[in-house]
């Protein structure tokens, strides 16, 4: 016969046993895979987090919001692109540093006219976790620096097209420049002539929607393909000659508030929007002569190691140690290092603005102090400073870094596509 309090203990036991079956369970319910990519798996409970996050900056910034299958459709295929790229940076040892990151949430913050405590309890005021947040900025600064990464590295400028480039009507239309929006409707590397077919309709019954007064932001989020749908198709401000020669040539004589008709690219059927225009002849420009040695945390060099490898070499640069031979010896950057760290003459805008911020506040002749940008530690050493006109030189390297940008932004279209071709995508019931 079993005593009272034996009968105590065992019922208590049963009563925790069924009570934990119960909130597994639950926890089964409320969270499940919705996605499998790759090793990694999506979770319901991200994808909705998401979805809440994406749709209150579209209600932010005045958008319709689309169909709730359709945004979360559109929110679904983001994050099995950001887990690609996430795979990744793992493999390649890429990361964003805490430094990096607070750098970022710093400028987000003066964009907003706050400091960065302030911000911080905005983001909570509006009912945000500010540790997600964060945490979500980190990871676009990692997908961003992996896109750098391993697009760049696909693309190739010969003489050739820079002499091709400077002859043509787009290097004197160089300042010329245009706030855009677009939506692409996509096509697969290997689309058959029905599949062509159905997706020109598609974008000419878009643009005929556009054209009777749908909102081009609204639309975006709804229909395009492109990795910026989400933000109502927005481009920025984009040099002309910065674009494919099909684009280009499509918005050149388009005004503000104009739409383009579909416009056919390897990659699908483009509609854009030119918001604004802008331009302007510069003839002088400031410019920088300037060196570096760049040092890259790894496997075997922690971030700590490397900052203090990189206060090292500079001690020993000012002690007299010539600094093309440590450049030659140390520097992780495969362009420059082999060269003495020569990077040449820079100007604005070619730089990340880190790497801008210290070149600008040192002396000629003089060893910056070690700073860190996304891509490692840095040390700085100012040759020389002077105000040029546009010469051949200077046309010559905007005609690099123009052609490598237009070749950029194709490239990064068909790096994510063959990312995604090339990938194990199991979607289970996003819904």
């Amino acid at each position: 016969m079993i005593t009272s309090d034996k009968w105590l203990i065992r019922s208590v036991l049963t009563f925790v046993l069924v009570a934990l079956f119960s909130l597994h369970t639950q926890a089964q319910q409320l969270d499940r895979i919705v996605a499998v990519v790759n090793d990694d798996i999506i979770m319901k409970s991200e994808l909705d987090q998401r979805t809440r996050l994406i749709t209150e900056q579209i209600q932010g910034q005045g958008v319709q919001v689309p169909p709730a299958d359709v945004l979360r459709q559109q929110v679904l295929d983001r994050l099995i692109l950001d887990s690609l790229q996430l795979q990744i940076a793992e493999i390649q040892g890429l990361r964003i540093s805490d430094r990096q990151l607070n750098e970022t949430l710093e400028a987000i913050a003066a964009q907003n006219g706050l400091t960065l405590p302030e911000f911080r309890e905005a983001l909570i005021a509006e009912g945000q976790d500010y540790a997600q947040a964060r945490e979500q900025i980190r990871r676009e600064l990692l997908v961003s620096q992996v896109q750098q990464s391993n697009v760049n590295r696909r693309i190739q400028v010969s003489e050739q097209e820079i002499r091709n480039f400077l002859n043509s009507d787009a290097a004197q239309q160089r300042q010329a420049e245009f706030l855009l929006s677009n939506i692409l409707i996509a096509l697969p590397s290997q689309a058959s002539p029905d599949i062509i077919q159905e997706a020109e309709r598609k974008a000419e019954e878009i643009y005929a929607t556009l054209t009777d007064g749908a909102e081009f932001a609204d639309t975006a989020v709804s229909v395009s393909n492109a990795p910026n749908a989400l933000n109502g198709g927005d481009l920025g401000w984009r040099n002309q000659s910065e674009l494919p020669e099909t684009l280009a040539a499509a918005i050149a004589n388009l005004q503000p508030g104009d739409i383009s008709r579909p416009i056919r690219t390897p990659g699908g059927f483009h509609i854009l929007q030119v918001r604004d225009r802008r331009g302007g002849d510069v003839t002088l420009v400031e410019q920088t002569l300037v060196s570096h040695i760049l040092l890259t945390p790894n496997e075997i060099r922690s971030d700590e190691q490397t900052r203090t490898l990189a206060y090292d070499l500079a001690s020993r640069i000012r002690d007299g140690q010539p600094f093309e031979n440590l450049a030659r010896r140390y520097s992780d950057d495969p362009g420059s290092g082999s060269q003495g760290g020569d990077l040449g003459w820079t100007q604005e805008g070619q730089m990340v603005p880190e790497f801008e911020q210290v070149m600008s506040s040192t002396a000629v002749d003089q060893i910056s102090e070690p700073f860190e940008s996304r891509f490692g530690w840095h040390v700085l050493w100012v040759r020389d400073r002077r105000t040029q006109d546009m010469s051949a030189e200077m046309m010559e390297n905007m005609a690099r870094n123009t052609i490598s940008q237009r070749k950029y932004n194709e490239e990064l279209d068909n790096w994510l596509r063959e990312l995604r071709s090339q990938a194990y995508v199991e979607i289970r019931n996003p819904g």
